[in-house]
């Protein structure tokens, strides 16, 4: 079993497990629980002002720990490419606002009518580049988090935590870049527990859900911890051996379930079960 029973002060509940409510209403639910933690989802951010978030966030006593996706670095058209760019240093400003201590960094998949998935890699990673000194100067983290391959095409062209920490190494800017591990979509890599110890170090954020047995979509269908056949637990008790002591985040893209339910119940289910499956 994992070192400790997870704590609503460790507990974080992301922003889109709670995508059937606005902004203010998301922040109010998981106050009125005793959440500590969330990670903005950044389209729910930009129905608000930045000023308007600080001043909920803050007024609801939660505390903002990452922002969330950051990155889609792969677009072929150059101005394209620049725009993203300016896009993310705009993102990297509203987080270090909000107090958070990262970004959260997809890369991005293959724009239309590319197949070139190596070039997409060294268009990310350009781009990671071009953040690296901007993320330092406002003192907010890059989080590389690797996606599930089944999403390679749209979402991510980095997939395995191997990929991911090679494309860290290339970056050489561990003072400000690191990790974002996802149960959903790492749950299934050879060694994964192994690897996990060893790059604990590097790991600034922990999200968990669950992969439904018989699940209907790859990535609007993740089932709530518990439901499903991942051993969220033993996840965490891996990083923690290998130093981890971070937030879990409850990370929960639910079109047909947990999004029409009503957020407290939601945040709930999540309060009951942490002891359990967290």
């Amino acid at each position: 079993m994992a070192s400790e029973y997870l704590t609503l002060e460790r507990l974080n509940i992301h922003q889109v497990t709670l995508m059937q409510c606005g902004f203010r209403e998301s922040i109010e639910c998981l106050a009125r629980h005793g959440v500590a933690g969330t990670t903005l989802w950044l389209d729910k951010l930009d129905e608000t002002s930045l000023d308007d978030a600080v001043s909920i966030v803050n007024d609801n006593g939660v505390r903002v720990d990452a922002l969330c996706p950051g990155g889609l670095l792969t677009a072929t058209k150059p101005s394209a490419f620049t725009a993203a760019i300016d896009l993310n240093r705009k993102r990297l400003d509203q987080a270090a606002a909000l107090g958070a201590r990262s970004l959260v960094i997809i890369t991005g998949g293959l724009s239309d009518g590319d197949k070139d998935i190596q070039t997409a890699r060294v268009r990310a990673l350009a781009g990671m580049r071009q953040l690296v000194g901007y993320a330092r100067n406002v003192n907010v983290k890059l989080a590389l988090e690797p996606l599930h391959p089944m999403v390679c095409g749209f979402r991510s062209v980095i997939s395995t935590i191997t990929d991911a920490v090679e494309f860290l190494e290339e970056l050489d800017a561990g003072d400000v870049t690191g990790l974002a591990i996802d149960s959903y979509a790492l749950w299934w890599e050879p060694r994964l527990h192994e690897q996990l110890v060893k790059v604990a170090p590097r790991v600034l954020h922990f999200h968990a859900s669950d992969w439904l047995r018989e699940t209907e979509d790859l990535r609007l269908d993740r089932g709530m911890p518990g439901d499903g056949i991942i051993d969220n637990r033993r996840i965490r008790e891996h990083m923690e051996q290998g130093g981890f002591t971070g937030p879990v985040e409850v990370e929960i893209f639910s079109r047909k379930d947990w999004w029409r339910r009503p957020c407290d119940e939601v945040v709930q289910t999540i309060v009951e079960r942490m002891e359990v499956y967290l």
